[in-house]
């Protein structure tokens, strides 16, 4: 039937669309600023995060390699046209690719994060985008569902997209071919 995927799917896009929304708007500025304060121990999640722990960055097992995930299992990546840890994408480009934003801090979770690579960067809109190795993070709005790679290497917004592995590095291995029709 697909009628309970296709609600879910209908759900996820509009929950990304209302975070790009509200917590990505461009003002006009650009850059950011770093609050290092939780790079050492403060990197508890906000309690009052209900369901998915977003704030929560971990890696996991791709046929990219071992790559960064948020909470919910979505693909973190880097923008090459950002600066070290300040942000450049706004406006359209955080529609596209939602920046990982939290309330107040990042937790790192398994499979390898190095809890002392963590950061927040604060947008030049007020929101708090998590940085790992000083790249802003973000996810990607054609990716579907957790363990998605559709960004990796995309050329938008005049610079390339790709994923990192848990030392901070961006991956630069070409996204597999999965025989769609062209």
């Amino acid at each position: 039937m697909g009628s309970t995927s296709s609600t879910a799917g209908v759900m996820a896009v509009a929950l990304l669309c209302v975070a790009a929304v509200t917590g990505c708007a461009d003002s006009g500025g650009g850059g950011s600023s770093v609050a290092r304060s939780e790079a050492r121990d403060g990197l508890a999640a906000d309690a009052s995060s209900p369901g998915v722990d977003r704030d929560e960055v971990s890696a996991r097992s791709t046929s990219l390699g071992r790559i960064l995930v948020d909470g919910a299992g979505r693909t973190l990546y880097l923008f090459e046209g950002d600066g070290k840890n300040t942000s450049t994408c706004t406006g359209p480009c955080a529609k596209i690719w939602p920046p990982l934003t939290v309330a107040t801090r990042a937790t790192a979770g398994g499979g390898g994060v190095e809890k002392s690579l963590l950061a927040i960067a604060v947008r030049a809109d007020g929101a708090r985008q998590v940085t790992y190795n000083g790249h802003p993070l973000y996810t990607f709005e054609d990716d579907h569902k957790p363990g998605d790679t559709n960004g990796q290497g995309d050329i938008s917004f005049h610079h390339r997209w790709y994923v990192l592995d848990t030392a901070g590095n961006r991956n630069t291995t070409p996204q597999q071919d999965t025989g769609g029709l062209y």
